[in-house]
Order: C-alpha cells, then sequence, then structure tokens
C-alpha cells in the first residue's frame, strides 16, 4: 500500500470540511444569509437558504465520506461557480476577486473527483468492493 492511497481521501477532507463548516455557519445565522440572498437579487431567499445549506451542508459530509462522490461533488461544482457569479461578481474589489477566483479553483478540484471518482479510502469503494464479493469482513 502506497502513501498515493490517502491523497484522494484528504482531497475530499479539504475540499468538503470547508463546504460542511460553512454549511454549519448559516444554520446560525439565518437572517444574515437570507438578507445576503435577498440582496444578490435571488429569488426565494428561504429556498435558497435552505438549499445552500442541504449542499454545503450535506454535501460536504458525503464529499468526505465518499459516498456518492461523483454526484455530490458536480452538484458542488455547479454550487460553487453559481455562487461565484452570484455572490463575487464585483471584479473591483480584490477581496471579491479571490473569492471568485477560490470558488472557480474549488470547482475545479470538485470535477477532478467527478471524473477520478472518491479514491480507496471511501463508502464508494467499499460498496464496489462488497458487491464484487471482497467485502472486508466485519467483527462481532
Amino acid at each position: 500500500m502506497t502513501a498515493t492511497r490517502y491523497l484522494p481521501f484528504v482531497g475530499r477532507l479539504m475540499i468538503g470540511l470547508p463546504f460542511a463548516m460553512s454549511g454549519l455557519s448559516k444554520l446560525g445565522a439565518y437572517s444574515a444569509t437570507a438578507g445576503m440572498i435577498s440582496a444578490a437579487g435571488l429569488p426565494l431567499p428561504p429556498l435558497a437558504f435552505a438549499v445552500a445549506v442541504a449542499l454545503e451542508l450535506g454535501g460536504g459530509v458525503l464529499l468526505i465520506a465518499g459516498y456518492q462522490a461523483r454526484s455530490v461533488a458536480i452538484a458542488l461544482a455547479v454550487f460553487s461557480l453559481a455562487t461565484a457569479v452570484s455572490f463575487h461578481n464585483n471584479f473591483a474589489d480584490q477581496n471579491q476577486m479571490i473569492h471568485f477566483l477560490k470558488n472557480v479553483m474549488m470547482a475545479g478540484g470538485l470535477l477532478q473527483i467527478a471524473a477520478f471518482g472518491a479514491g480507496a479510502l471511501s463508502i464508494d469503494n467499499w460498496r464496489r468492493s462488497g458487491e464484487l464479493g471482497s467485502r472486508p469482513a466485519v467483527a462481532t
């Protein structure tokens, strides 16, 4: 077993954890988050809030676990690009430009996960191995 076996998990952790943390922080700041969504001109701020929390918190946790990683990565990549365009489009503001580029870079990393899968240390791999008859033994 080589060290590269662990790299996909570390990558999923480094991308998924900030999403999960952002989703958790939104839960404690409904009014502020809904206000920002409304100020950006997006319709139905309560629904947009719920979608953002579900994608960030749920998607982040699923990505870390490596469950349905390809689908989750695509959903988070689309969310990252939509967020970049909707909230970080004032390129005259250096801070907003950095956030825009950060979201684009995250989408790029997520597309790598979508293309290559979750890796060896993932629920997806465990389930695939189980279907092939080589499921790890469970201690009783």
